[in-house]
């Protein structure tokens, strides 16, 4: 079985010498976040997450959920219990608002912890990663009632929450929608329709479902602009805020994946089930959005956390697996082989899931960051410069990290060899349950459009020309820094080349629109590339500052951060230029065939 350790040692130096937490104690929540309280918080769920969800994970993918005749759902065995403990040990409030009983730490606090969660058992993460966002589209969106109502037994876990957007008929392209809202004229709706694809749709984890769906209600306008969003519970709430008479709406069936085979993926019927308007009328997607652009973050840390525990558990093979000998000659003479970890293209594929990863968690957590400031600062100019970073990199997080955390569960699997293909060393699980992350909250062709389409252009290209200024700056303060140079010149190369990527699509994209979406998705990595290049350029510049000052316990690891940096800059960076020799390219040879002659 593949064994997992969360990466507690890395997530404190992001934390504290790379994004310095501490600076933040003047906002809520930062100020209980002291840091023995983070290393605390973050060694127990590191824990947790080995002793209770790793063991889940195989017999989750073995066993699946089971749907019964009357449409109830059992899921594996030990969820119910794990799920448990999870909810008893206050891990899914962890940074909800206290008023309605959660603890009120940083979000980027439990961003980190999701990471570790899903590294042990991405399809169990995923019952209370789903809840998280139904809890925060009800605190944008909600009514007070509504808050008082749904959100402490959602903060609690004994009521767990869902999203429904996709049909039969309709995915990216919600305006095509047909579930129906009637009024029922109490203030209530009846919804008639099905969904599809809807994670955690029915489970036996919990007392209740909330499921938060959009609906056109009847006479609404066509298109986007007639969508609503509606709450409708799996049981009504009485009067005394308990689940009461069972709701209209049922699981129809579960359906057959590829992989997360522990998460209930179900198609869910409305029969005419009874719903509350949240927001208002014909404005569901703005209050959907809520909750898809935190899914979307959830679904960058599911990329991420699948590649780390798959790349946790090929280092480990490498270094017990014997076969050939080094090419610079007999590193283990005792035997009979050398341990593969010696050979230069099984050390490519390590160190290229190693930078991707450690590059990743520092871009998620700053981005995390700014996501708490965006909510917290006191500062407006702050609070729009932190809400301009979330905005310009939810589409490349969720993009980039899912493509990557795929890709290096393959390489993962390659480093087994024949024994990668075998479903008892769990690496085959790992290439099956990334696979979905680059589908689910917007398919990762549409991160792209969103990015290239919406978010470059948006106020005037604000939020790109910081992240421009903002990468060029450290460039230029680092100039004149010997140790710094091999960091700093190769980010300013991939800034270079996405500078002029943007310009490209300026000047090309407007009179032919084809071009931005040929472009897009080399645009996207582009993007990503020059982020988790800026992450490790701030990375060396603090961990040469911290072996300078003589963090001599720390020296191995603060090496090591070095080497892995130079290797992200010579082997990984430079692919900005075949991203930028492919989008200038144009759309002439991907759309020169017509349609029938494919």
């Amino acid at each position: 079985m593949p064994t997992y350790q969360a990466p507690v040692a890395d997530t404190l130096f992001i934390l504290n010498d790379l994004l310095g937490f501490e600076r933040y104690n003047n906002l809520p929540g930062f100020s209980d976040a002291s840091p023995d309280v983070v290393e605390a918080i973050l060694g127990e769920a590191g824990r947790f997450a080995t002793d209770v969800f790793l063991p889940l994970n195989q017999v989750g993918d073995r066993e699946g959920c089971h749907r019964a005749a009357d449409g109830s759902v059992t899921t594996p065995e030990g969820f119910k219990a794990g799920y448990r403990q999870f909810r008893e040990a206050g891990w899914g409030g962890l940074s909800a608002d206290p008023e309605f009983g959660g603890q009120g730490l940083p979000h980027t606090l439990a961003a980190a912890v999701n990471e570790y969660l899903s590294s042990a058992n991405m399809a169990f993460a995923m019952y209370p990663g789903l809840t998280r966002g139904a809890i925060a589209a009800i605190e944008s969106h909600g009514s007070a009632e509504q808050k008082q109502r749904y959100l402490p037994k959602m903060i609690d876990g004994i009521w767990t929450g869902t999203m429904n957007l996709t049909e039969p008929h309709c995915g990216t392209d919600l305006g095509m929608l047909r579930t129906k809202a009637v009024p029922a004229g109490d203030g209530t709706y009846r919804l008639s329709g099905q969904k599809i694809f809807i994670s955690a749709g029915e489970h036996d984890l919990s007392e209740n479902i909330v499921h938060l769906v959009l609906a056109r209600i009847e006479g609404a306008p066509e298109g986007t602009k007639g969508i609503s969003l509606f709450i409708v519970p799996k049981f009504v709430p009485d009067e005394a805020g308990e689940a009461g008479a069972r709701n209209a709406v049922s699981c129809g069936s579960i359906e057959e994946k590829m992989g997360i085979h522990g998460n209930a993926t179900c198609v869910m019927n409305y029969d005419g089930a009874t719903g509350w308007l949240i927001g208002e009328e014909n404005k569901g997607l703005r209050a959907m959005f809520t909750m898809m652009n935190e899914a979307r973050l959830g679904v960058g840390v599911q990329g991420l956390a699948v590649s780390e525990i798959a790349y946790q558990n090929a280092v480990t093979y490498a270094r017990e697996r014997i076969q050939g000998r080094s090419l610079t000659g007999t590193k283990a003479p005792d035997k009979k082989a050398d341990p593969i970890i010696v050979h230069p293209d099984v050390r490519r594929m390590l160190m290229t899931m190693r930078a991707i990863n450690e590059a990743g968690r520092a871009l998620i957590l700053w981005t995390a960051l700014k996501g708490d400031l965006s909510h917290l600062s006191t500062d407006e100019k702050e609070r729009q410069a932190a809400d301009d970073w979330m905005g310009l990199m939810t589409p490349v997080i969720k993009g980039v990290l899912t493509d990557k955390g795929f890709e290096n569960a393959v390489l993962a699997q390659q480093v087994y060899g024949g024994h990668g293909y075998i479903a008892e060393w769990g690496m085959e699980q790992f290439v099956r349950d990334a696979r979905i992350a680059q589908i689910y909250e917007g398919a990762n062709g549409i991160q792209a459009l969103d990015l290239v389409g919406r978010k470059l252009a948006l106020n005037g290209g604000r939020a790109i020309q910081a992240f421009f200024k903002e990468v060029g700056a450290f460039c230029e303060e680092n100039r004149a820094d010997e140790r710094m140079a091999p960091f700093t010149k190769a980010l300013k190369k991939g800034l270079n080349d996405l500078q002029s990527a943007t310009m490209w699509l300026m000047t090309n994209a407007m009179a032919k629109p084809n071009n931005a979406g040929a472009a897009s998705t080399d645009y996207m990595h582009l993007f990503g590339l020059v982020a988790l290049g800026y992450m490790w350029g701030r990375t060396a510049k603090a961990a040469q500052d911290k072996l300078a000052a003589g963090a001599n316990g720390d020296a191995r690891f603060l090496e090591d951060k070095l080497v892995t940096a130079r290797f992200f800059m010579d082997r990984l960076l430079p692919e900005t230029a075949a991203h930028l020799a492919r989008i200038s390219s144009g759309a002439d040879s991907t759309m020169g065939l017509d349609a029938d002659r494919f």
